[in-house]
């Protein structure tokens, strides 16, 4: 029979925050803190932006073709954080998007994406993840 652990909060014995997960074959272990996205999104960026899904993200705006802000529910300690992006070209493109991170701020940030050519596109299905430390 499985054991099923129901908690509100998890903390750790050394300090609240420091929980530490070893991995499936014993040898090597992760801060489970570290290791978790600390926002995300998931959004149209064709016509009128509209978010599909997102955690610890409280609104986008559309600047430009292919130029996206994220604003975060939490601000970052620093402005030093990790983030991945991907989406996917506008139909007329034929390709994948190349995106780029244009801002880092601890409050938002702002990306570019770009067809095969080069030029800004706004891209259908748009992906922003972020790792970091909260302040």
């Amino acid at each position: 029979m499985a054991s099923i652990l129901k908690v509100d909060e998890l903390q750790g014995i050394t300090s609240a925050g420091d929980i530490t997960v070893t991995s499936e074959g014993g040898a090597a272990t992760q801060s489970l803190q570290q290791g978790l996205a600390k926002a995300w999104i998931a959004f149209n960026g064709t016509g009128t932006i509209a978010t599909r899904n997102s955690f610890g993200v409280t609104s986008i705006s559309d600047n430009s073709t292919g130029n996206y802000t994220v604003n975060f529910s939490n601000s970052f300690s620093a402005a030093d954080y990790a983030q991945q992006t991907s989406g996917d070209a506008a139909a007329s493109a034929h390709f994948g998007t190349a995106s780029i991170t244009e801002t880092y701020t601890t409050s938002a940030t702002r990306g570019r994406f770009f067809d095969a050519a080069g030029s800004g596109v706004d891209t259908a299905f748009a992906n922003v993840t972020t790792h970091g430390d909260l302040a």
